[in-house]
This record gives structure tokens, sequence and C-alpha cells, in this order.
């Protein structure tokens, strides 16, 4: 799977089937789903886990937990649109599987 048909799968109700946990976070992000989003990586503690959870938080508008997750993700807090990082995860998480 890469970046296009991941995102075309978000324009349906199915979300696809074998993917992790981090893009099935993201879809559900990308779907209005943040609450569910959110659900799914909140008791997560490895570094990938926090800087999906800085995204969430950056997203939702609260500048200082996501920075904090971040943080303990070892990465800076990018200053790129929200739609920019999405996709960069996106495409991380899809070079992870």
């Amino acid at each position: 799977m890469d970046l296009s048909t991941f995102k075309e799968s978000t324009l349906h109700d199915q979300m696809p089937e074998g993917i992790s946990i981090h893009l099935q976070s993201l879809w559900l992000d990308k779907k209005g789903e943040w609450e569910k989003a959110h659900h799914l990586i909140d008791t997560l503690t490895d570094e990938d886990s926090a800087f999906l959870h800085g995204y969430l938080h950056r997203k939702e508008g609260d500048q200082s937990n996501a920075g904090y997750w971040y943080r303990r993700a070892g990465k800076n807090k990018p200053n790129i649109p929200l739609d920019e990082e999405w996709e960069n995860m996106v495409r991380y998480f899809l070079e992870k599987k």
C-alpha cells in the first residue's frame, strides 16, 4: 500500500485490513474520529506512538501537550501544515510495515 491508496481508503467506511495500530489511528483521524484515533495510541509508550500522540494533540490544539509528546518521541514539533504532517506520518508508518 502507498500513500495514495491509503488516502483513498479513507473515502470508504471500511478500514483496510492488516494495517498497524498507528495507521489505524491515522485512518480514524482522517475520518474525523479524533477520539477513537487518540484512544488507540493513548496507552502505548514507544517512541513512534509518542510521535503520533504529539501530532494528535497538535491537531487538537493543545500545543503544550503536543510538545510534551514530541519531546518524548525525541522529535521537534513540526512547523508544517497538519495535512502535510499527516501525509508524512502515513508514509513513515507504511514504510515500517
